[in-house]
């Protein structure tokens, strides 16, 4: 059962890594991340928060998940 967990770890981190810099790049260029200055705006850092957790989780996924597989859990 570990090695199933194991995998399915892995293949959450490598989803966060897929998928969240395309969502920073659209929110990136979104009209409301900047203001008229050029300074960024709390949508943008709110998101730059969120995705900073996202890669978190999914570092920590991807240590789990290497863990689980290296590990012997007898």
């Amino acid at each position: 059962m570990h090695i199933v967990a194991g995998i399915l770890l892995i293949v959450n981190a490598a989803f966060a890594f897929a998928v969240w810099p395309t969502f920073y790049r659209r929110v990136a260029t979104d009209p409301r991340a900047r203001d008229a200055a050029g300074a960024p705006t709390r949508f943008l850092t709110v998101h730059r928060v969120i995705i900073g957790i996202a890669y978190g989780l999914g570092a920590l996924s991807l240590v789990g998940g290497i863990a689980s597989l290296i590990v012997p859990w007898y």
